[in-house]
């Protein structure tokens, strides 16, 4: 079985955002949505319910008049394929080269591998620059932009507000904890400012270790942590190792993960 989580250029229009979820059918496992960032992240089910999915959005969205703090490509931004129980890492890599090869010719997007060959920081920070799309035109679409289409492991999508609105603190603190098992970015999010983290290992830096660790870095630079923001779901073995007294305040349940989805589905 496949995960994927779209990434899709929109996060303040409910029709469009439900219209866009509504394509997976019972393949959605979940829709989280932020109009700050004007982005919405889907947790979906196989490779029919991601094509479905990226044909409604780019049916709908239009980039050029898009604005938000969260860095993008297009109006379908990213597109990993993860490998759950029962499948290989190498189904997800076929599943991401068969959804380069479907978009680029069904809707003429560009779209960029990341995975073995590079990451996803690499492909934002050079697409069109020194990094030419790995398949379709080589020019943004008029409409859609470009596409980022992954094959990874699971990995957790957080954020930690900052109770001092700086920016440049916010900056500062996601420099100190940016490493091997986490990214992070310090973004202002409407009058609030947080430190918006991939953990990319989450099986060595959980949220618990996560939020503790920018918290302590906040505190260096004389600011505070002021709460948790899980970004779609989270694996269950993650969500054990966590003491179950911290799960509110790390914005954490057992309904958030990814097997209790699966299971309801």
């Amino acid at each position: 079985m496949l995960e994927c989580v779209i990434n899709v250029s929109e996060g303040r229009d409910a029709a469009a955002i439900a219209a866009i979820a509504s394509a997976a059918g019972r393949d959605l496992l979940d829709v989280h949505s932020d109009p700050h960032h004007h982005r919405s992240v889907l947790t979906v089910v196989g490779e029919v319910a991601a094509r479905a999915v990226a044909s409604r959005a780019f049916d709908l969205l239009d980039l050029r008049d898009h604005d938000g703090v969260h860095p993008r490509l297009g109006v379908v931004d990213v597109v990993p394929f993860v490998a759950l129980d029962g499948s290989e890492p190498a189904d997800a890599l076929d599943a991401r080269d068969r959804f380069v090869a479907w978009f680029t010719v069904e809707h003429g997007v560009p779209c960029f591998r990341y995975g073995p060959e590079r990451t996803l920081p690499d492909v934002r920070r050079h697409a069109f620059r020194t990094l030419a799309p790995d398949a379709g035109p080589g020019a943004p679409h008029r409409t859609a932009g470009a596409c980022a289409v992954g094959a990874r492991s699971l990995l957790v999508a957080y954020n930690v507000w900052l109770a001092e609105p700086d920016l440049e603190r916010a900056r500062g603190i996601a420099a100190a904890v940016r490493g091997p098992a986490v990214r992070a970015l310090g973004l202002q999010v409407g009058d609030r400012v947080q430190v918006s983290l991939n953990l990319i290992d989450p099986e060595l830096l959980g949220p618990g270790e996560a939020y503790d660790l920018v918290a302590t870095m906040a505190d260096e630079f004389g600011a505070a942590a002021d709460g948790a923001e899980l970004v779609g779901l989270v694996p269950d073995a993650v969500l054990r190792r966590e003491p179950t007294q911290r799960w509110s305040e790390l914005d954490l349940s057992a309904e958030r993960t990814i097997e209790a989805r699966l299971a309801t589905r």
